[in-house]
């Protein structure tokens, strides 16, 4: 009997959608089982990588995210899959996949090490029966002298999010994932950062984040929490997945988040406001540097090194690839990474981002491609945890990151 062990993040989406592919691949290839275990995404880094999980045998796949990829094939700890894309490819590939979701896997040669599970981008997700009400939007003319309508800029967000903001209604402008975890609290940083014409780095990887842009994209972010108070309660204590979980529950006008958690909210299940959300490119940054922009990290299914099943695993990640499984990844509140599925009718019809995923793909961003990245967004998110909390103002926390990646950029003989 053929049983190989996958470690994966903790997710409903994840946990469904593989039992009904473990279920289908044990159909065709009897017998067959999959003994799963998920982490959250620190215990997860923690595992496989910081702790060298990658090189025992106790693992056949491991969903990591693309961030972890430099440090993965630099370290030769997962396993090229040129061979079994040459010899035994998934139907469509590569063309089946757009290039955004086929990049971030590759190494400088071209190898590829991993196939796109779980895909982003970070869509603007708000209520349409919120911004639909003509009560609302009569109040809200009122109160603005302008129309209700999707906010275009992060001011115009700021002032919607305002006047959605009801406490005693339990209802929220907006939520955020400010939970000091390494990822969205880090990620929303790089968004408000670029969407007002910054970069973490310049083109020497000298950190430029401690700038105009960069100040004014973490007191933006800081003001949402604690001044106008416009968020969730307690945002600190929500990932990305509770946060989805709070949006979903009604609870809240409007979220950036990964598109997926649009699915959340619309699967009857999982969710309070089913049908009642649509998403589209987030707002952009407010003056002459202002622009719209996303952020593109995704979810890979990888070999670790140490499998001595390396060949089963491979059958089962190709059967992961497929046409028929990517839709069961998008059907269970995950959110499929194939063309086909982004085009597929009855998709879109469930879920509406899949209408415009391609558009945002377009004018996305990604973390840097360092080997030491992971390092570098330890850095970052302590920086957001300080901010966050109150430990340090915005200058401080800035200048203070900014010193640290430099010195640990220095130490791994990146400048003269």
């Amino acid at each position: 009997m053929t049983i190989l062990q996958l470690i994966h993040r903790e997710f409903v989406g994840f946990d469904h959608a593989l039992a009904r592919q473990e279920a289908a691949y044990a159909r065709e290839r009897s017998p067959f089982a999959l003994g799963r275990r998920a982490l959250d995404v620190p215990s997860l880094y923690d595992e496989m990588i910081a702790q060298r999980g990658c090189f025992d045998d106790k693992v056949d796949l491991f969903l990591a995210v693309t961030d972890w990829l430099p440090e993965l094939i630099q370290t030769g700890a997962i396993t090229p899959l040129d061979r079994y894309l040459a010899e035994d490819p998934p139907a469509d590939w590569p063309d089946g996949w757009a290039d955004s979701v086929r990049r971030l896997q590759r190494d400088d040669a071209g190898s590829v090490y991993g196939m796109a599970y779980h895909d982003g981008p970070e869509v603007f997700m708000y209520r349409t029966d919120l911004f639909g009400d003509p009560v609302e939007q009569a109040r809200f003319e009122r109160a603005y002298h302008r129309p209700l309508g999707i906010p275009r800029t992060w001011s115009e967000f700021l002032d919607v999010a305002r006047f959605f903001t009801r406490p005693d209604d339990d209802l929220y402008g907006c939520v955020v994932a400010a939970k000091p975890d390494g990822h969205n609290d880090v990620y929303d940083f790089m968004i408000h950062l670029a969407s007002r014409g910054g970069n973490l780095f310049d083109e020497r990887w000298r950190p430029t984040f401690d700038g105009d842009a960069g100040r004014e994209a973490l007191q933006f972010y800081l003001d949402l929490i604690h001044r106008y108070k416009v968020t969730q309660p307690e945002p600190w204590e929500d990932d990305s997945v509770r946060s989805g979980e709070f949006y979903a529950s009604g609870r809240a006008a409007m979220m950036w988040n990964w598109c997926g958690f649009q699915a959340v909210a619309d699967v009857p299940s999982m969710s309070r406001i089913p049908g009642k959300t649509r998403s589209t490119m987030l707002p952009a940054g407010d003056g002459p540097n202002g622009k719209a922009v996303s952020l593109n990290v995704y979810w890979c299914m990888t070999i670790p090194t140490g499998s001595k099943r390396k060949d089963e695993a491979w059958s089962f990640l190709k059967h992961l690839s497929s046409p028929e499984m990517d839709l069961i990844t998008t059907f269970e509140g995950g959110n499929g990474c194939r063309l086909s599925t982004w085009r597929d009718p009855p998709v879109r019809q469930q879920f509406q981002y899949y209408e415009v995923i391609e558009d945002v793909h377009r004018q996305v961003i990604s973390p840097p491609r360092l080997p030491e990245y992971p390092s570098i967004n330890e850095v970052l998110n302590l920086m957001m945890a300080a901010a966050v909390s109150g430990k340090k103002d915005v200058p401080t926390a800035l200048a203070d990151a900014s010193g640290e990646i430099e010195a640990l950029l220095v130490t791994h003989g990146y400048y003269p």
